[in-house]
C-alpha cells in the first residue's frame, strides 16, 4: 500500500521564504523530515515513469543567490543526516532475508501494507519518510549529476571518506561489506550449496579467500591510517578477482542444475549469495581512489544507491520474477524433452501419433460410460469428487503407461519444445536474416500443429463409437438405457450457448497446463534428489530383486514417475471441480474435447437419437469449441512460462506469429499432413 502525501501548491522560493528567512523558522523543525520531504515533494514529478530529465537549477539559483538559505538549508541537512545508521540498508535491502520463499513473500507484502518503522537514528528512518514512493528512485536518477555535484558543494557536505572513526560513514560502508562478505561465505559453505558444485570440491573456496583477502585490506588501511586505497593495490586487486571467482562459483551452480535439479530451498540459497555478491560488486570499488576529485563523486553515487535500494526493499515482483525463472527453466526443460516425442517428423510418426490418440480415444469413451454409471450414485460431492477422480486418474495413467496419446496433453509439452527450438534458432551465429531465422522455426511449428491436429482427431473420431458402442452393449445385456435421463444434461453441456461450455474448457486447459508444471515439478526435485541413484544402489532392493532388475526399476521410475504423479493431479483436477463449484455455489466445471465426444455418443444414444437439428448442431460445434479453448489455453499458459523461463521477450512473437503466417500462406497442407512421400 502506498501513502501518497497532497502535493503542495507552494514553489521553491515560497518554500524558502517561509521556512529559511531572517526568522528561521527551519530551527523549530530541525529533528524532523517533514521539511525535507515538503523540498522534495515540490521537485517529484506527477507522472514519474514518463518524466525527462529533472531540473534542479532553480534550487541551485536560489542559493547561490541567497546565503542565509544556502547556510539554513546546509544546517539542517547535516543535522538530520549526522550519525545516521545506514550499514543495514546496504546489506539488507532488496535481498533476500531468508531461503523460505513463501515467508519472504509474505513478509514483504506485509511491510507493503504496514512498512518497517526503523529507528529514528538510522537513515533508513529519513528515507522512509522523504523518499516514501517505489517510483522515487527513477527521477531522482535523472538529475543531473553535475547538478548534484554542485548542490553537494553548496551545503559543504563532507566527503565519505574523511574519517573512519566509529559511526562515521566509512565505518558504516567497511562494517556493511564486511558483514555482507561474513553471510555470503555462511550460506555458500553448506552442503546443499556445495553439492551443486563439485568442480570445486578439490579446490580453496574463493568465499573464505575473500574473508581473509578483506581482513587484510582493511587491517592495512588501519595501519596505515588511511580511509582509502589505491586501485593499484595489490590486495584491492586480489578482492576483485576473488569476487569475479565467487560469481563463477554461483553461475556454476545454476548451470549445474541441469545435471543434478534443484530445489526451492538451494535457489533461494544462491540467488541470495549472488544478490549479496552484486551488492558487494557495487561497494568494493568504494573502497578505491585515485584523485581526489573521486571522492565527491562516490558519496554521491553512494546516496543515489541507498535510495534505490531502500526503495526497492519491499519489490515482491522482483522477487518472483527472479526466484522462479531458474525453476520455470527446469519444469520447461522437463516437458520440452518430453513434447519432442509428440512431434511427428514423417508420414509413419505421424500415423504412429494417430493409432496412439486412438488408443487415447478408446480409454476415453470406456471412462465416459463409467461417469455416468458413478453420478448416478446415492452420495456426497465429497463422494462424487472421490469417485470421479479415481475413475479420471487411474483412465490418464492408463493412457500414459500403455504409451497412448490423449491429445489436450500435448501443447503444455510441446510449448516448450518450441520455445526450445526458437532459442536455438536465436543462438545460431551464422543466420543473419531474422525472417530466415523465423522461417526455421515456423516449420518445425507446422510439424507441431499437424502433430496435435491428428491427435485430437485419433482422440474424437474413437471416443466416439467406443463410448457408442459400450452404451449398446450395456443396454442389450442387460435392458438399461444408462443415459436415458442424462442425455439433456449430457448434450446442453457441450452447446456454447446452453451453458458455459467455453468458461469450462478454459478451466480443464489451465489444469492441462499446471500437470505439466506438476510433471517437471516431480522430474526435477527427484534429479535433485538423485532418487533414481539411490533406488539403483538401494542395498535392500538388490538383495531382493537383484542388480539388473532393480537397475531396470530405477529407469522405469526416471522416465514414467513424473508422468503418474502428473497425470493422477489432472485426474483429481478433473474429478473435483465441480463438487468444489457446488461447495461454493459457482456453476464451475471441466469441459475436455475427448470426453465431449464420448458424451454426445452417450446423450445421442440416451435420447433414441431423437435430437433437434439445432441441439445436434449446437453439440458437435461445442466440441469444436470445446478442443479450441483446451487447446489455446494450455497452449497459451505454457508458452509463457517457457518465454519467461528463457529469458525470451514478448516482442518476439510478433515476427514469430508473421514467419507462421507466411509458411501457412505457402503451405497450408504441411499444418494438417505430412508431405507426400515424407
Amino acid at each position: 500500500m502506498k501513502f501518497r502525501k497532497t502535493r503542495p501548491h507552494i514553489t521553491i522560493e515560497e518554500f524558502f521564504k517561509l521556512n529559511f528567512d531572517s526568522n528561521n523558522l527551519w530551527e523549530y523543525k530541525a529533528d524532523e523530515t517533514d521539511l525535507l520531504a515538503e523540498l522534495v515533494d515540490i521537485f517529484r514529478p506527477k507522472k514519474p515513469e514518463t518524466a525527462g530529465v529533472v531540473d534542479l537549477s532553480s534550487l541551485l539559483q536560489l542559493l547561490e543567490e541567497n546565503e542565509n538559505y544556502c547556510n539554513g538549508l546546509s544546517l539542517y541537512l547535516k543535522g538530520i543526516l549526522k550519525h545516521k545508521k545506514f550499514s543495514r540498508i546496504l546489506t539488507d535491502a532488496g535481498i533476500l532475508g531468508e531461503a523460505v520463499f513463501f515467508s519472504e513473500v509474505r513478509k514483504r507484502l506485509f511491510a507493503k501494507l504496514i512498512p518497517d518503522q526503523p529507528q529514528k537514528d538510522t537513515l533508513e528512518y529519513v528515507l522512509n519518510q522523504v523518499f516514501y514512493q517505489k517510483t522515487d528512485p527513477l527521477w531522482i536518477n535523472r538529475i543531473p549529476f553535475g547538478q548534484l555535484e554542485k548542490f553537494y558543494n553548496l551545503i559543504k557536505f563532507r566527503s565519505l571518506y574523511v574519517s573512519g572513526e566509529s559511526q562515521s560513514p566509512l565505518a558504516e560502508l567497511l562494517y556493511a561489506m564486511e558483514v555482507l562478505i561474513h553471510r555470503i561465505t555462511g550460506r555458500a559453505l553448506e552442503s546443499e550449496v556445495i553439492l551443486m558444485v563439485p568442480e570445486y570440491e578439490s579446490l580453496e573456496s574463493p568465499f573464505i579467500a575473500i574473508q581473509k583477502e578483506f581482513s587484510v585490506v582493511t587491517e592495512k588501511m588501519f595501519l596505515e591510517n588511511r580511509n582509502y586505497i589505491s586501485p593499484d593495490d595489490e590486495g584491492f586487486r586480489q578482492l576483485l578477482v576473488l569476487h569475479h571467482q565467487c560469481a563463477d562459483y554461483v553461475r556454476t551452480a545454476f548451470r549445474n542444475s541441469e545435471k543434478y535439479g534443484i530445489s526451492i530451498r538451494v535457489n533461494q540459497s544462491l540467488l541470495r549469495i549472488r544478490q549479496q555478491l552484486e551488492r558487494l560488486g557495487v561497494l568494493l570499488p568504494l573502497l578505491a581512489i585515485e584523485e581526489e576529485k573521486e571522492t565527491t563523486k562516490d558519496t554521491i553515487s553512494l546516496g543515489l544507491k541507498l535510495i534505490t535500494y531502500n526503495c526497492d526493499k519491499n519489490n515482491v515482483r522482483k522477487l518472483i520474477g527472479e526466484s522462479t525463472q531458474l525453476l520455470s527453466y527446469e519444469v520447461t526443460q522437463h516437458t520440452a524433452n518430453t513434447g519432442e516425442h509428440y512431434i511427428t517428423k514423417d508420414r509413419r510418426d505421424y500415423l504412429k501419433m494417430f493409432w496412439a490418440a486412438s488408443g487415447g480415444g478408446i480409454i476415453v469413451g470406456v471412462l465416459c460410460i463409467i461417469k455416468v454409471f458413478l453420478s448416478k450414485m446415492d452420495t456426497s460431492a465429497f463422494g462424487h469428487a472421490f469417485f470421479y477422480s479415481l475413475n479420471y486418474s487411474f483412465g490418464f495413467i492408463a493412457i500414459y503407461v500403455l504409451g497412448f496419446t490423449l491429445a489436450t496433453k500435448q501443447p503444455a509439452m510441446t510449448a516448450s519444445a518450441l520455445v526450445r527450438a526458437l532459442e536455438s534458432g536465436r543462438k545460431k551465429t551464422g543466420i543473419v536474416n531474422e525472417k530466415e531465422r523465423h522461417s526455421d522455426f515456423a516449420e518445425f511449428f507446422a510439424r507441431v500443429f499437424r502433430s496435435q491436429f491428428i491427435a485430437f482427431v485419433g482422440n474424437v473420431l474413437v471416443a466416439f463409437p467406443v463410448a457408442l458402442g459400450g452404451i449398446w452393449l450395456i443396454d442389450y445385456a442387460f435392458h438399461y438405457n444408462l443415459a436415458l435421463t442424462k442425455w439433456y444434461h449430457l448434450m446442453t453441456d457441450l452447446s456454447p450457448i446452453h451453458s458455459l461450455a467455453i468458461l469450462h474448457a478454459a478451466i480443464a486447459g489451465v489444469f492441462l497446463f499446471l500437470s505439466g508444471i506438476i510433471a517437471g515439478s516431480v522430474a526435477n526435485r527427484d534429479k535433485h534428489r538423485h532418487l533414481y541413484y539411490r533406488i539403483q544402489e538401494h542395498p535392500l532392493l538388490k538383495k531382493t530383486f537383484g542388480r539388473i532388475r532393480t537397475q531396470k526399476l530405477a529407469k522405469i521410475y526416471e522416465k514414467r514417475w513424473a508422468g503418474i504423479i502428473s497425470n493422477f493431479w489432472f485426474g483429481v483436477f478433473m474429478g473435483t471441480t465441480a463438487s468444489i463449484g457446488i461447495f461454493l455455489g459457482l456453476d464451475i466445471d471441466v469441459r475436455h474435447i475427448t470426453f465431449a465426444s464420448g458424451n454426445l455418443a452417450l446423450a445421442l444414444y440416451g435420447a433414441n437419437w431423437n435430437v433437434s437439428n439445432e441441439l445436434l448442431f449446437w453439440g458437435i460445434f461445442g466440441i469444436g469449441i470445446i478442443g479450441l479453448i483446451n487447446f489455446m489455453v494450455s497452449f497459451s499458459l505454457s508458452m509463457g512460462l517457457a518465454f519467461r523461463s528463457r529469458n525470451i521477450p514478448l516482442s518476439e512473437l510478433r515476427p514469430i506469429s508473421a514467419a507462421i503466417w507466411r509458411h501457412f500462406k505457402k503451405k497450408p497442407g504441411s499444418f494438417f499432413f505430412p508431405a507426400f512421400g515424407k
